[in-house]
């Protein structure tokens, strides 16, 4: 577990994986990855709506100060995850679009791309991290309860049906 920081490009590793700074070339990639999970938990992707931000990366992460993630795995993008400044709460990030392939998931790695994620945002100063998800992700909402996110009310987004907030 190694954090490089080489120009403003961030890299993890986590055992054979490497998260790092999504690229433009990942666009379309990462968009099929989270279209895929999100149907795999008969979930409807929102490509107009709440899923917009994954094609628009440099509008809605890049240009706000937020920073958008790969996980890769021999080369193949296997995950990925992000965040961005909000206006909800005080001085405050939404995680968001933090997705896992099925055969990836149970090794730990959703823990620490999460870890990874707040240490980030802990690092940008900001003191609030709010996470909206859907009961059918069991295993999401059992990492962000287990990670001291707490319940909280107003969900936004049309597919969740819970929002979660962590004080830094």
């Amino acid at each position: 577990m190694h954090t490089y920081t080489m120009h403003t490009y961030t890299m993890h590793t986590y055992r054979d994986f490497l998260i790092r700074d999504w690229q433009p070339s990942d666009r379309l990639t990462a968009a099929t990855l989270i279209h895929s999970v999100l149907e795999e938990y008969g979930l409807a992707g929102e490509p107009v709506g709440a899923d917009r931000d994954v094609l628009q990366v440099e509008e809605s992460y890049w240009a706000t100060g937020g920073k958008f993630w790969v996980v890769e795995r021999q080369g193949q993008i296997v995950g990925t995850g992000g965040y961005y400044p909000i206006e909800r709460g005080n001085n405050a990030v939404e995680i968001r679009k933090m997705y896992l392939l099925p055969d990836v998931r149970g090794q730990g790695l959703g823990r620490y791309l999460l870890t990874a994620l707040e240490e980030a945002i802990a690092s940008q100063g900001f003191t609030q991290i709010w996470i909206e998800t859907a009961s059918v992700l069991k295993q999401a909402v059992k990492l962000y309860e287990s990670q001291g996110y707490q319940p909280s009310t107003c969900v936004e987004t049309a597919r969740c049906d819970r929002v979660y907030v962590k004080l830094l």
